[in-house]
Parts: structure tokens; C-alpha cells; sequence
């Protein structure tokens, strides 16, 4: 038998993409459906976050959330639900008062971070572990804050998708293993290419790997034109893959590509690489999880 992995849908993301493509799901209605038929396509897992339905723009509002989750789990299709805690941590300072945030700053605290996680119970969330030059602001997670969310997620009984956007995030997330503060086997996303976070390439992967504590479950993914070429590199180390339209909205140069195209797309890959996609419930059985209804 061949090696199998997780395909991660990462369905519509935060960023500033909605006039870019009209296949980015905004309303809960569109990303809930894109959800399903990405695990029609093969994903195993599909990553939420939420838009406010009449601007586009990202939300944290739990009711969009509790609608997400409620139409997936209604469905007749099988998904592993992993929903975003990684909101309200945006800085970027006022040019005349440097120490307060100015336009475009949205802090929650650890708390209001994980209350969607709580509320709804999905089967992992993330965890950013640590903060970043994200592109032209600063994304804030002290350890501070980080430790209380992570007892957080630990309490709700989800698992914690340990966001790594750099190399220090690693050693601050296996710092959180040895603290008691995940059970388990940890999981680990190695989030690569982002303004000005971890390299996507090959060496920087390896070396983001080499540092996992033993018996540790692992994924990666590459934004743009290196969402592809990353499934390939993770599959080939023996790790797990995501493609979806928060990371690349395009499925070949100048071509927009829907979140089932871009699941198809990776599953054919694989293939190639004789790797198949696993089904939710052997992601269940690999990361340890327990369906929720």
C-alpha cells in the first residue's frame, strides 16, 4: 500500500481577495458549500474562517461560524471541521502615536480569540504560534497569551493546529508540548511563503521538520504560485498538504480556480507521487480526533 495523507481545504481566509476572484466563498451559505465540495474533491479537512456577507471583508462573528458549522454538519458529506483562532491579533501603529494602533488595528484577547472553538466544538483549531512582520503590520501573539489560549483549546477537548509562520514558532509550540499544554500527538502547520515569515522552499520545510518531537503529525503549505510545488515537497518528506483559496486563488498562471479544482488538482499530484488522500475518518484515526455531531 502506498503512503497516504491529509488534504486541508483552506476554503476563503481573511485576506483581501474577494474583488480578486469570484470564487472566493463570502456568505456562510457559499463557504459552507465550498467546504462540502471540497471534501467531494478529497479533502479531509476543511480550515474556516468567516466574511461578513455584505462587505466581504473578514468577521469573527460567532453566528456566521455557528452557520458554517451547522450547514457542514448537516450535510450528507464527511469533513473534519478546523476552524480559525487565529483572529483579532492585527497591529499597525499610528505614525504620530506609535505605541496605539492605528487604522486597520483589530486586537481580541485569548478569550475572544477561542470563542467560536468553544462554542461549536469543531474537531481542531488553530493555534498561531508566535508573532510576525505580516506583511505591512505586525500580528501580535505574545507567549503570554498564547499559553492561555492553548489551555483553552486544551479544556474544550479540540486539537490545536500549531500555526508555524516562522522557525521560531516551532520551538515556541514544542515548548507548549513540554509544558503539558497540548495532548496528544501534536500537530504542526508549517505556513510558508508569507511576507515576512518562513521561506517556501525545500531546505526551510526540512529544516521545520527536523525540529518536531517524535511521534508529532505535520502539514505544510505555500501561498501563491507555490501552493503546488509545496504539496509535492510535504508529500515527499511525509507530511500532510493544504491548497485552498486563503492560500492561492489561481489554478494554473493567469487561470482562477475554485476550492474543488484546486483539491482536484493536488489529489492528481499526489498520485503521481503514488500518495493518496486520506478520508476524514482515517485523518480521525491518524491525528487522534473524535467526531463531533
Amino acid at each position: 500500500m502506498g503512503q497516504k495523507t491529509i488534504i486541508t481545504s483552506a476554503v476563503t481566509g481573511a485576506g483581501d481577495t474577494t474583488d480578486k476572484s469570484q470564487h472566493v466563498p463570502v456568505t456562510p451559505e457559499a463557504i459552507a458549500r465550498d467546504a462540502i465540495e471540497a471534501a467531494k474533491a478529497g479533502a479531509a479537512v476543511a480550515h474556516i474562517h468567516v466574511r461578513d456577507p455584505k462587505t466581504g471583508a473578514y468577521s469573527f462573528d460567532p453566528s456566521l461560524f455557528q452557520e458554517v458549522v451547522e450547514r457542514v454538519r448537516e450535510s450528507e458529506t464527511d469533513v473534519v471541521l478546523n476552524l480559525t483562532a487565529g483572529g483579532g491579533g492585527d497591529f499597525v501603529p499610528d505614525q504620530k502615536h506609535p505605541a496605539a494602533g492605528g487604522d486597520g488595528t483589530f486586537i481580541q484577547t485569548p478569550e475572544e480569540r477561542h470563542l467560536p472553538v468553544g462554542k461549536f466544538l469543531p474537531e481542531i483549531c488553530t493555534l498561531d504560534c508566535g508573532s510576525l512582520n505580516f506583511g505591512d503590520q505586525v500580528y501580535l501573539g505574545p507567549a503570554g497569551w498564547l499559553r492561555e489560549q492553548a489551555s483553552l483549546i486544551q479544556q474544550s477537548g479540540v486539537k490545536a493546529e500549531m500555526e508555524c509562520f516562522d522557525t521560531g514558532h516551532v520551538r515556541f509550540a514544542n515548548q507548549l508540548v513540554r509544558e503539558g499544554l497540548v495532548d496528544g500527538d501534536p500537530l504542526y502547520q508549517f505556513c510558508l511563503g508569507i511576507p515576512w515569515g518562513a521561506e517556501a522552499d525545500a531546505e526551510t520545510m526540512l529544516h521545520m521538520r527536523h525540529h518536531l518531537p517524535e511521534g508529532a503529525n505535520w502539514s505544510a503549505f505555500g501561498i501563491g504560485r507555490m501552493q503546488i510545488p509545496m504539496v509535492a515537497q510535504a508529500a515527499l518528506l511525509g507530511g500532510n498538504v493544504r491548497v485552498g483559496l486563503e492560500d492561492n486563488l489561481y489554478l494554473e498562471k493567469g487561470v482562477l480556480g475554485t476550492n474543488a479544482q484546486l483539491v482536484d488538482k493536488a489529489v492528481q499530484l499526489l498520485q503521481t507521487l503514488n500518495v493518496e488522500p486520506m478520508t476524514p475518518q482515517e485523518a480521525r484515526d491518524t491525528l487522534g480526533l473524535t467526531k463531533q455531531s
